[in-house]
């Protein structure tokens, strides 16, 4: 994805037809495997979470959703990856993206998965504060567990958005955001609003690109071969928090969708497993 076509696609937002905006942040259809793609994550997951010794379906919250799953390392002092699932905050769950903690716990690291309610049923600003009280149940709760060690919050797609809001909790020490969307006002032109009812307020507040950047590690990561508005989203929040002389990496991986951009966090030698294990360096 070069850059021209990332900045003619989103400068030319305002004359674009809704088709066409529609098509700006569908995932699945500009990826013909998607579906197949998907079936295998949740497969492959399935399996890890009946193999993996921990906790299942531990509730931090009175909602259905508020729940985690925790894989406590053979050490409690080592690093935990939160990993929170994407799905365009309407969609997935958290069971079916433990695969993609298997990179880091390859190197002894605990990993932590939190469930959060879909829209429409809940707003924006609820999954956000829901995942605020994930990370507070989590830094009161986690000795218990066996999860003593640094925080590291991680996300993809609409949990990469998230995960760059929780970067401001007090418990997390690094981040790690893949193919996220840090600037929601585009979302209200789109099938996506239909769900959400984003206000001005959830804009102006949530909207990653619009806030002042936390001062620790967030690395921000992407496909090459996404859509060229998460490309521009990812690409421009980083140069939002180094205009402002914070830290962390942009890491392109090399000819990824939106999909098979998680197998580089997957595999114990990925590109983002490295650049996870670094977070805690």
């Amino acid at each position: 994805m070069n850059s021209t076509t990332v900045n003619r696609v989103m400068t030319n937002w305002a004359t674009m037809s809704r088709a066409e905006r529609d098509a700006a942040y569908n995932n699945a259809a500009a990826v013909p495997e998607a579906a197949a793609l998907r079936e295998a994550r949740d497969a492959a997951s399935a399996a890890v979470r009946q193999t993996w010794a921990g906790a299942l379906d531990v509730a931090y919250g009175p909602g259905e959703r508020n729940r985690w799953d925790l894989f406590p390392a053979a050490d409690p002092s080592a690093p935990c990856l939160v990993f929170i699932h994407g799905g365009y905050w309407q969609m997935n769950r958290r069971e079916d993206f433990v695969c993609f903690g298997a990179g880091v716990r390859s190197h002894g690291w605990s990993v932590a998965l939190p469930g959060y309610s879909l829209a429409p049923a809940a707003s924006l600003a609820t999954i956000v504060t829901e995942m605020n009280d994930a990370l507070n149940w989590l830094a009161v709760a986690g000795p218990r567990h066996g999860l003593n060690g640094p925080i590291i919050v991680s996300g993809w797609s609409a949990g990469a958005h998230l995960a760059a809001l929780a970067l401001a909790h007090p418990a997390v020490t690094a981040g790690l955001a893949i193919s996220g969307v840090f600037e929601l006002a585009p979302l209200r032109d789109t099938y996506l609003d239909e769900k959400l009812h984003l206000t001005e307020a959830e804009v102006a507040t949530l909207s990653p690109l619009r806030l002042a950047p936390v001062g620790k590690r967030l690395t921000i990561a992407y496909g090459s071969a996404e859509l060229p508005a998460l490309v521009s989203d990812s690409r421009r929040l980083h140069a939002h928090r180094a205009a402002a002389h914070m830290p962390g990496a942009l890491i392109p991986v090399a000819g990824a969708n939106h999909y098979t951009v998680l197998d580089a966090l997957a595999l114990a030698d990925g590109e983002l497993t490295r650049a996870t294990l670094d977070l805690a360096r």
